[in-house]
């Protein structure tokens, strides 16, 4: 019966193995201290949030999707819980081609993940972490005109105004050189899209010059070329 059996299991991991080409996206991980849950593997088509595979959850918190791509993109981890709290149960990452790990707990689900396997993703996590700065700074200066002393005082209304307006001209700034040096990235139009779309248009021009033929091929590199050709017209 044994013998039996373990034929079975290796019929299946043959089946599996052999269904693998070299463009499958195999996503696997775990998530610590799950106990019941429904894991969501989403992306955006057509403007449209779109689940692509689900998996129920119990038990271990251990979990594997693979998926076709044809180039690297914006992928989302979502997990239902069984609390009914959807807030704070969403991770993005930038999938690709290959085997990506994610390892992450039931009750932090999305923060600061642990995602290794897809360069994709460790370029574009170097964008968001100084990307979380700027908004973390405008957060703050937005507290900061709320107090009650500040509001009586037009000076001090006009110096956060003007340090608002330099936080936003800097991310701006950074946002387009950081696609600008990353030109053979997947991530660089995502993030001219994305984070810099209302930016001065020769600007993103530039961008989608100094793509790669291969991100000018991409979902991002020929959405961020219909962009720029609209914003000419």
């Amino acid at each position: 019966m044994k013998k039996i059996v373990s034929l079975l299991v290796l019929t299946v991991l043959s089946f599996s193995c052999e269904k693998k080409t070299e463009d499958t996206m195999t996503v696997s991980g775990t998530i610590d201290g799950l106990k019941k849950g429904t894991l969501y593997l989403q992306h955006i088509k057509d403007s449209t949030l779109t689940t692509i595979d689900s998996l129920t959850l119990r038990g271990d918190g251990f979990f594997s999707f693979s998926h076709e791509i044809e180039a690297p993109e914006i992928f989302y981890l979502y997990l239902k819980k069984a609390d009914n709290n959807d807030l704070n149960d969403r991770i993005a990452f930038f999938g690709e081609q290959g085997d990506i790990l994610v390892k992450t707990k039931w009750n932090t689900f999305d923060s600061q993940p642990k995602i290794s396997g897809s360069k994709s993703h460790e370029t574009y996590a170097q964008c968001a972490e100084m990307l979380s700065k700027f908004n973390a700074r405008a957060l703050e200066l937005g507290q900061a005109s709320m107090h009650p002393e500040i509001q009586n005082d037009s000076l001090a209304i006009d110096s956060i105004v003007r340090s608002i307006n330099k936080n936003m001209v800097s991310r701006y700034r950074y946002v387009l050189n950081f696609a600008l040096t990353n030109a053979d990235s997947y991530v660089a139009p995502y993030m001219a899209l994305t984070e810099a779309a209302e930016a001065n248009p020769k600007y993103l021009d530039s961008i989608n010059r100094a793509l790669t033929p291969k991100v000018a091929r991409s979902k991002y590199g020929k959405a961020l070329d219909s962009y720029v050709r609209s914003l000419k017209q």
